[in-house]
């Protein structure tokens, strides 16, 4: 028998691979595109548990709903996470996306 938190996880592992590199997606976003309306923080805790989960997962494109960087700890110390965000040219300034409207990715409205 499958467990079904597992599959969830595989889910949003799968939603945050199609995110497109210099774009930038949320907790909250994804969590609605896989149906947990309130699973923001569930999507959280999959991003700082997926270090060592292959194919790779670009957690680091994925941020809270006003743009800021609030898992940035996870990345390590330092500015890991801004440094992936700027080599993909997302400027990041006082760890919040600069133009974070016109860089969202809605995987409701993406994945079709």
């Amino acid at each position: 028998m499958q467990d079904p938190a597992a599959d969830i996880a595989e889910v949003v592992y799968e939603i945050v691979r199609l995110i497109p590199a210099g774009r930038v997606s949320s907790y909250g976003a994804i969590a609605r595109a896989v149906g947990m309306i309130s699973g923001a923080r569930m999507v959280g805790f999959l991003m700082g548990r997926c270090g060592a989960v292959e194919p790779k997962v670009p957690a680091h494109r994925v941020v809270n709903s006003s743009g800021l960087l609030t898992g940035k700890f996870h990345f390590g110390p330092g500015n890991e996470m801004q440094r992936l965000l700027e080599r993909e040219g997302i400027t990041v300034e006082n760890d919040r996306i600069r133009d974070f409207k016109k860089l969202f990715w809605d995987p409701s409205e993406e994945i079709r």
